[in-house]
C-alpha cells in the first residue's frame, strides 16, 4: 500500500507563485503565511515562532512585477 506524499511547500515553489507577489512571505514547516506590512509579518512571525519552536522560518518579501529591480 503506498502512502500519498504531499508537495511540501519551500521558498522556492512560494517565489515562483505569483499569488505571493507584493506580499512579505513566512514559510515554516511547509506552511506560507502572508502579510501585506513588515508589521503584519513581524506579528506572525511571533506567533510562528510560538506554534513551531523547534522549526527556523524563512521570511522573504517578494515584491510585484513592477517593482523588481533587474543587473545586468
Amino acid at each position: 500500500m503506498k502512502k500519498s506524499m504531499a508537495k511540501k511547500i519551500t521558498m522556492e515553489t512560494v517565489m515562483d507563485d505569483p499569488r505571493y507577489r507584493g506580499y512579505h512571505v513566512i514559510v515554516v514547516d511547509g506552511k506560507v503565511f502572508k502579510a501585506r506590512t513588515g508589521e503584519e509579518a513581524s506579528k506572525i512571525l511571533d506567533g510562528v515562532r510560538i506554534k513551531f519552536p523547534k522549526q527556523i522560518p524563512e521570511i522573504t518579501y517578494i515584491p510585484d512585477a513592477d517593482t523588481l529591480i533587474l543587473w545586468f
